[in-house]
């Protein structure tokens, strides 16, 4: 069994990371230039208890949010607000004010991803000889 990846690991075509180990303490954990992600944009954010973010938009790029620990509100618009748990996900377009507020009392982590022109499809292939893409491991 493999040991569980702590600090950023590169392979041919690949990079993996725990995001604990991008940074420590509030503020930005640059995901996509430590991994190479050239497609989107992605970051990690951790915010502490009581603390909120400005109030923001973009021009072109629509946002997924996926709230990895902590508890937040955000904040859309109008003043519409909606509270997010652990593994909590909003998609925000890109014109959307959006400001998100940490309502917890431990230190809130969320993933931000951005892109803009679309989804390229389900463009997912077997490798030859595969025939299943999902199943119990061999051995199980």
């Amino acid at each position: 069994m493999a040991d569980e990846v702590n600090e950023v690991v590169e392979g041919d075509g690949y990079a993996v990371a725990n995001v604990d180990g991008l940074g420590e303490g509030p503020g930005f954990r640059k995901v996509r230039r430590t991994l190479g992600v050239t497609a989107f944009g992605v970051n990690a954010i951790e915010l502490p208890p009581g603390y909120e973010t400005g109030r923001h938009f973009h021009e072109r790029q629509e946002e997924l949010y996926f709230l990895h620990r902590g508890h937040i509100e955000l904040t859309l618009n109008d003043d519409t607000t909606h509270r997010l748990g652990p593994g909590g996900l909003a998609r925000v377009d890109a014109s959307t004010i959006r400001k998100i507020k940490n309502v917890g009392d431990e230190p809130a982590l969320y993933v931000v991803t951005g892109g803009k022109d679309g989804y390229v499809g389900r463009d997912g292939q077997l490798p030859e000889g595969e025939t299943s893409r999902v199943g119990p491991s061999p051995g199980a």
